[in-house]
């Protein structure tokens, strides 16, 4: 046993005093407001409200701001961009709806709000209203009027089927196709006619079947179903994809008793699938009675217009004037037959004689022997050649002679040569005149003396003058 225990004096704990509680207890604006909006998230989670839209506003970030009222009060509301877009109606100002949300509370300005998820119009279907509306937008712009229709081609070649392989409509578009017009070139482009992503299917469809080369028609078709089933042919994506197709439409949706938007901008709208193909073969059907009907009238025309003309015929050989007309007839023919004999005996003579005279031409030429001639004349062109060859060669030899005789009198006369035998020119410093007398240049002078190899640069140290001897007669120096 642990004595431990009893160590400690038997007696009561000193309680420890509590703090008196403050009479105020004060909240800040934020705090006041974070408890109600946690209060009022919790006690109204998920409500549904009635009310009327007002002041309808759809912002730059895709949200949606307006207020549900009655005749007695009003709440602001939300709607964010994600639960906005999957509406399948635009809200707009007076629209009584049901909205189903959430209760919450707008912090900085301290309004409570509800924050709406799901929209639905009241007393009418979302669908039902969007589909009046977009039919409503759609037939404003033009997209339903008749004079927009195509007509549909006389003779298709080749026809276009958009539809999913899956349902009965191909089948039935193919097993009319084959009955009446086995010769059809049929292109399918298969896709999803409903749920979620078929509408934009069913458009990018239309436009790829659209560029297949030599196209004449596409038909559209569907078989029967709810108005869910069928609501891909109710968006805006495939009624615009149809209104720009650049071949004719046309529209099997259904039964006879529905109707889609995509009937309503088609160029052309079938109750069902079966009818559509129907429809464009009827087409050539009505084309090949059209072209029976006039060539039945063109065979009566000229049956009759000939019955008229061999009245006349008869009536015109029962005239006097007229009489014998045939027998006359029959002499012009004869007559006729007699030239055309006599032309042709005088044309066939003509060619014999012409054909006479090209073989006597013909033989004259083939007497004279051409190579013969060409031979004497090649010859005489050898010697020819032989005979200006030797008189080039002799000219050459004595213009070469005169040439080196001529060359030898200049090199004679040359300066050049008088200084290779030992002579030389003295120019003055500038070299522009020749010093041919002493007495022109003075001691210090410079001059300069061209040798038969090189110049020399000189400068005059003494002049000597030549100086007459009056007892000889002969010249003398003075320095």
């Amino acid at each position: 046993m642990d004595r431990s225990l009893f160590d400690l004096p038997f007696e009561e704990p000193t309680p420890t005093p509590e703090p008196e509680p403050d009479p105020r207890r004060i909240l800040t604006v934020s705090e006041l407001t974070a408890r109600l909006r946690v209060l009022l998230e919790e006690r109204f989670a998920d409500v549904w409200v009635e009310g009327e839209l007002s002041n309808t506003r759809v912002w730059n970030t895709g949200h949606m701001y307006f207020t549900l009222k009655d005749a007695r009060a009003q709440i602001r509301a939300v709607m964010f961009r994600k639960e906005l877009q999957a509406l399948r109606f635009k809200p707009h100002d007076g629209l009584r709806v049901l909205a189903r949300g959430r209760i919450s509370v707008y912090d900085p300005k301290g309004e409570y709000q509800i924050i709406c998820e799901h929209l639905e119009p009241e007393g009418l279907g979302a669908r039902q209203l969007a589909f009046d509306q977009l039919k409503q937008r759609l037939e404003a712009e033009g997209l339903f009027d008749p004079r927009r229709k195509r007509p549909l081609p006389a003779l298709p070649r080749k026809i276009g089927v958009v539809t999913s392989l899956d349902g009965a409509a191909v089948r039935d578009i193919i097993k009319v196709l084959q009955r009446r017009y086995p010769n059809a070139h049929v292109v399918i482009r298969p896709t999803r006619v409903q749920g979620d992503g078929a509408a934009l299917e069913i458009a990018r469809a239309l436009s790829a079947i659209a560029k297949v080369r030599g196209i004449d028609v596409v038909i559209v078709a569907r078989g029967g179903g709810s108005l869910e089933d069928l609501w891909a042919f109710n968006e805006e994506v495939v009624a615009r994809a149809i209104a720009g197709c650049a071949v004719p439409v046309i529209s099997g949706i259904g039964h006879q008793t529905d109707f889609t938007i995509a009937d309503f901008v088609a160029d052309v709208r079938a109750a069902t699938p079966s009818n559509a193909a129907e429809i464009v073969v009827g087409r050539k059907d009505e084309f090949c009675a059209h072209i029976d009907r006039l060539a039945g009238r063109v065979g009566s025309t000229v049956a009759g217009r000939l019955h008229r003309l061999e009245s006349r015929l008869r009536a015109s050989e029962a005239r006097p004037g007229l009489a014998g007309f045939r027998g006359h007839l029959a002499l012009r023919g004869r007559h006729v037959a007699e030239l055309g004999h006599a032309l042709q005996r005088a044309v066939r003579t003509q060619m014999l004689e012409r054909d006479r005279t090209y073989r006597a031409l013909r033989l004259a030429l083939d007497t004279v022997d051409q190579r013969r001639r060409l031979g004497r004349v090649r010859t005489r062109l050898v010697e020819a050649d032989g005979r200006l060859a030797t008189a080039s060669a002799r000219a050459s030899h004595r213009a070469e002679g005169r040439l080196r005789a001529t060359a030898a009198r200049l090199a004679a006369l040359s300066p050049l040569a008088v200084l290779g035998r030992g002579y030389a020119v003295c120019w003055t410093g500038d070299r522009t005149a020749i010093v041919r007398d002493a007495a022109t240049v003075a001691r210090g002078d410079r001059v300069r003396v061209t040798l038969a190899r090189g110049e020399l640069d000189c400068d005059v140290v003494s002049c000597q003058l030549p100086v007459v001897s009056k007892q000889s007669g002969g010249p003398t120096t003075d320095n």
